[in-house]
């Protein structure tokens, strides 16, 4: 490992540290390496921007946006990254120079494009964090520690059609809606890219929030099923330990992305799930959602996002998949949470089995 032989810690006063670096603690920060053929996903990363391309800020770990200028110093996480309205990126150091894939703070070298996509934010990778033991620093250094499954709480997972389908704004609502009704709720973000758009979403439907940052994970995507898994059971266990008696799951990308799809695909996680609302972008969406999940041997309870904005669209769908149809308003109501979301819920399905 090569060392910088001077550090100066008045370097990380300039420094932007990323969202997906919010659980570092920058004290542990003793030294750099130079020896970036070195690093691995989650590695933290000093990097200078150089010239600003289709991301335009880096969301911060105090969670706001910073507006990008060349020459910009900034703590980001080497990590794949999977979005088919954006970037596909690999964790890898290719050559003198990288991209910001994701503005919560994702470098990686970008292997494709979305064709309406600007090139991304072109990075100099300078250094890699060093901690007092002298090893490399990484997200998964600050995980939370590993709890086993919960079989308490009633967890209800949303899932979408695609990216953009509506479902962070339908997990918020759910979220909010239940919280109306007079449940302990909190929200997770079990897989996806660190971003603080979700966090922030669940905070602001009055809920605490946590999500796979929590978990020692920049970004899911090319990461091991098995800790993946581990992540969503440490987050419901420690949601229930906090006393939420609902948690509100969602899963990134649509049901084809290839994390998502092996969640499907497995039992882990699926089989914990005791409801399930499918965000859609359109009619033509939730009847494929509905098949897909057959196919699963799952069926949502209803079917919500971009495709309840639209009266039309609304009706179509509730036509062809049987399902009710609910709009973030409907999953903000007491009423419509007592009709659609109680019967799912674990406790009152304990009592009726007793």
């Amino acid at each position: 490992m090569t060392f910088m032989t001077s550090f100066d810690t008045t370097l990380l006063d300039a420094v932007k540290w990323a969202f997906t670096t919010r659980r570092v603690n920058r004290a542990d920060v003793q030294s750099f390496s130079t020896d970036l053929g070195a690093a691995s996903a989650g590695d933290l990363l000093l990097c200078r921007i150089v010239e600003i391309g289709q991301h335009k800020k880096i969301q911060l770990a105090d969670r706001r946006n910073s507006t990008s200028y060349p020459g910009d110093l900034v703590v980001l996480c080497l990590a794949d990254r999977y979005a088919p309205d954006q970037f596909q990126a690999r964790a890898e150091i290719g050559s003198d120079f990288i991209h910001l894939a994701a503005s919560g703070g994702v470098a990686g070298t970008v292997e494709a494009a979305h064709a309406r996509m600007d090139e991304p934010t072109l990075l100099k990778p300078l250094a890699l964090l060093i901690n007092g033991d002298g090893r490399i620093m990484n997200v998964g250094d600050y995980a939370l520690d590993s709890r086993p499954r919960n079989e308490t709480a009633t967890v209800i997972g949303v899932f979408g059609a695609s990216m953009n389908s509506g479902k962070t704004t339908a997990a918020s609502s759910l979220a909010h809606g239940l919280k109306s009704a007079g449940y302990k709720v909190a929200g997770v973000k079990a897989t996806g890219t660190g971003a603080f758009g979700d966090f922030n979403s669940f905070e602001d439907a009055g809920v605490p929030v946590s999500d796979f940052t929590d978990v020692g994970m920049a970004t899911t995507y090319r990461q091991p099923m098995e800790r993946i898994e581990e992540g969503f059971n440490t987050l419901v266990a420690a949601a229930a330990e906090q006393g939420a008696e609902v948690i509100v799951v969602e899963i990134a990308d649509g049901v084809f992305q290839q994390e998502t799809r092996a969640v499907l695909q497995g039992k882990a996680i699926r089989d914990r799930l005791d409801g399930i609302l499918f965000a859609a972008p359109d009619a033509l969406s939730a009847l494929g959602s509905v098949i897909v999940l057959d196919w699963h041997g799952l069926s949502p309870f209803a079917i919500s996002g971009m495709v309840s904005c639209s009266p039309l669209a609304a009706t179509e769908a509730e036509e062809v998949t049987g399902l009710p149809i609910l709009s973030r308003e409907d999953l903000w109501d007491p009423a419509v949470i007592a009709e659609h979301v109680e019967p799912l819920m674990r406790n009152r399905q304990m009592q009726e089995v007793a």
